[in-house]
């Protein structure tokens, strides 16, 4: 469900820590079951949500890490008992389940696949915390006369094949409170100045590379801008938003 590699998340994974919003965390907190937690984390990679989470969450805990490719589940570990779990949205049973939890991942998934996702969690009676879903702002300084157009072109390249791109969060808000849940969302931005260079270096190239794939005809500025921009340095604020809905209005 990810179709990112291991060094890449590894290299993300304090950018993610620092970006969460931990004002979700109380009403999280008020919405689970009393007793021990099973906590099914979506789209895992290598299980980075659960190594923020599980400290911040009542004990006992079981984290069930589910994601489409093994090599990555293969790095997985976490601060408490956990299994892993290969496969798809289609594959996540949540009987039995206190919490859902997904981190940059409602981006990456069709209209109907949060629509399975929203109706399984609500069916369910459980919460979900969903994190770091982009939202298609790019803020970088100093600014450049091709950041607008290589923004847009990276924005429809999330879109591409009907995934919903910067379009999650309100598809989210959609279709969680149509089933009665109450949803709040907070921002959840990366703020990467000098101390996260690699970060933001490694960030560019795929924004600029995504980008140069949905428009090729950029991709001869996109050159000298992505080498402008890497011998020069730039700070850069990528926002995303954090989505916590409880169904049946608790909460």
């Amino acid at each position: 469900m990810t179709g990112f590699t291991a060094s890449w998340l590894t290299l993300r994974e304090p950018a993610d820590a620092a970006a969460r919003a931990t004002d979700l965390l109380p009403p999280l907190r008020a919405a689970l079951r009393p007793g021990p937690l099973v906590i099914w984390d979506v789209g895992c990679g290598t299980g980075s949500m659960a190594r923020w989470l599980a400290p911040r969450l009542p004990v006992p805990q079981h984290w069930i890490l589910c994601d489409s490719d093994p090599g990555l589940l293969a790095h997985a570990h976490a601060p408490a008992p956990f299994q892993t779990h290969v496969g798809d949205l289609s594959t996540v049973d949540l009987e039995g389940a206190s919490l859902v939890t997904a981190s940059a991942l409602l981006d990456i998934l069709t209209f109907a696949e949060l629509d399975g996702l929203a109706a399984a969690v609500t069916a369910a009676g459980i919460p979900a915390l969903l994190t770091l879903s982009v939202v298609g702002r790019v803020r970088l300084t100093p600014p450049d006369p091709l950041d607008t157009d290589l923004g847009a072109a990276f924005d429809d390249h999330q879109r591409r094949g009907g995934l919903l791109g910067p379009g999650a969060v309100a598809a989210a808000i959609e279709v969680f409170g149509r089933r009665h849940a109450v949803v709040r969302t907070r921002p959840s931005p990366w703020i990467l100045g000098p101390a996260h260079a690699l970060l933001a270096a490694e960030w560019l190239r795929g924004w600029v590379a995504a980008a140069v794939e949905q428009r090729p005809d950029l991709a001869p500025a996109a050159a000298g801008y992505l080498a402008r921009r890497l011998a020069d340095g730039f700070d850069a604020e990528i926002e995303h938003a954090d989505i916590l809905a409880v169904p049946g209005g608790a909460a």
